[in-house]
């Protein structure tokens, strides 16, 4: 059974605190649908184009409808002319949001974690914190973790210590309320304090 790995002060292994046995179950495909859906949520829909209707001019026929030799047309707008509207184009309007229920959210929360301690890059700490507000303190704790990247999880974080991690480039900050299963999958190590953890494995 997977298992996250309890570190002490200074960053080093104290023990284990195992994942409920239901997570093992859970299926990969509920991280599949909430990352999907979270990475919609931050589409930005910017490209639009010009139908026949909006495009400018176009209210004198171009030519005679008869004698010319050419194809009857009746406005420049059309889109078979250079400058005129586009037929099927991109518009603003369209929504990439998608949807996903509580359950799946919940789900997806479950299995990240659980494959975060399948690959032994779940850690339990009982604090996160640098009261001295200083990048350099903020980094060495990160060192101390011994991973390319962290996130760190606290159940609410200080001024102090946000000042301190905020110019981190390979490690994150997050409180409870802020944690979902995106973060988790993305990050390459988590370090969590023990009361989110708790926290976390009774609701589930």
């Amino acid at each position: 059974m997977s298992s996250a790995i309890v570190l002490d002060t200074n960053m080093q292994k104290n023990g284990e605190l195992a994942l409920p046995e239901r997570y093992k179950d859970i299926h990969e495909h509920n991280l599949y649908l909430y990352v999907k859906s979270y990475l919609a949520s931050f589409r930005v829909n910017c490209a639009s184009s010009k139908n026949r209707g909006e495009v400018s001019g176009g209210g004198k026929k171009p030519w005679s409808q008869k004698g010319g030799g050419r194809a009857r047309a009746g406005s420049i707008t059309s889109p078979v002319f250079v400058g005129g509207g586009v037929a099927h184009g991109p518009r603003n309007n369209r929504n990439y949001a998608l949807k996903i229920n509580k359950k799946q959210k919940k789900l997806a929360l479950q299995y990240a974690l659980f494959q975060k301690a399948a690959e032994n890059k779940l850690f339990v700490v009982d604090s996160v914190k640098v009261e001295s507000g200083k990048t350099k303190d903020a980094f060495a704790l990160f060192r101390q973790v011994g991973q390319k990247d962290t996130l760190f999880v606290v159940d609410s974080i200080d001024v102090k210590t946000d000042l301190a991690f905020r110019n981190l480039k390979k490690c994150y900050i997050v409180d409870s309320l802020e944690l979902n299963a995106y973060l988790i999958a993305v990050f390459k190590s988590v370090v969590i304090e023990k009361a989110v953890f708790e926290k976390l494995i009774k609701e589930g």
